[in-house]
């Protein structure tokens, strides 16, 4: 009998509770760690230190707590790029500016744009409270196998308080990427087959997906073909059920290892903490202009 026997329904229903409760913590979280891709500020931050261009600012932005790595790490942490295009960025945004400049510009940028659209919220006692509880959950998860999670972990907490509420989004965000790449690899699916995946599964076509519709076409069928080959893709060009199941276990394997941050919340302090953050994330998400 294995371990996987052994376990009750109980545990069963104990893990399905987790993960339910880390998608849940995603989409509360989400809306604040995609500040630097959602709102002005913080390009313009970043535009500041010399950049010309968005993916330059991107980039530095989020490759900064790596330090000056070559583009073969950044490509590898972040995954889902296509070949060539981290290259075209990393290392040449280094001769702009520093890690440590990106880092700070960053936070400018993010903390004027959470300030702008959350307005007096950012001075109540619900928002400090939320920054604490946030910052409890996203400093207690092991860093191991967890790289640019723990890349962000070695930087300084912000004493202000958005920026520590922004700070610890980023590294929750983070955290729950990492998880997510370890996902994709167990189920032997690459960077832009993962895309691919998602827009199907949103029933979209996936030369109109915005993160893949600019590949040649050649490349992006060839993508699509290795997938079909593979069962993911039936004859009509959609997800087959073996896709769909794929998608799936992606999924949940996702929000499970992304529920060990918020362990370290006693259960009232998780309550607190999601009714807190609930007005912030519709806030939020009522402003992005994508």
């Amino acid at each position: 009998m294995t371990n996987l026997d052994k376990h009750t329904s109980t545990d069963t229903a104990d893990v399905d509770t987790m993960s339910s409760m880390a998608r849940r913590m995603f989409d509360l979280v989400e809306p604040i760690g995609v500040i630097p891709y959602s709102a002005d500020e913080p390009n313009e931050a970043m535009f500041a230190l010399g950049f010309t261009n968005y993916w330059d600012t991107y980039f530095a932005g989020r490759a900064a707590p790596l330090g000056l790595v070559p583009a073969e790490v950044v490509d590898a942490l972040f995954y889902n790029f296509a070949p060539g295009e981290v290259a075209r960025h990393i290392p040449k945004v280094w001769r702009s500016t520093t890690p440590e400049l990106a880092i700070a510009a960053r936070q400018v940028g993010c903390v004027n744009a959470l300030k702008r659209i959350l307005g007096d919220h950012v001075d109540s006692a619900a928002f400090a409270r939320a920054t604490e509880l946030l910052t409890k959950a996203a400093t207690a998860a092991p860093v191991a196998g967890r790289p640019m999670y723990a890349a962000l972990r070695a930087l300084p907490i912000p004493d202000d308080v958005v920026a520590r509420l922004f700070h610890a989004a980023s590294l929750l965000r983070e955290h729950r990427g990492d998880g997510h790449i370890a996902a994709l690899v167990v189920e032997g699916v690459g960077g832009l087959e993962a895309h691919v995946l998602l827009a199907l599964a949103m029933d979209m076509p996936a030369a109109k997906f915005g993160r893949i519709h600019h590949l040649p076409a050649a490349q992006l069928a060839a993508v699509i073909d290795g997938m079909r080959d593979r069962g993911l893709i039936g004859d009509d060009g959609w997800l087959s059920e073996p896709g769909r199941a794929v998608k799936h276990r992606i999924e949940a394997l996702t929000d499970d290892l992304a529920a060990t941050p918020y362990e370290s919340l006693e259960p009232g302090e998780l309550d607190e903490l999601m009714a807190a953050l609930e007005p912030l994330a519709t806030q939020l998400l009522a402003a992005q202009d994508w």
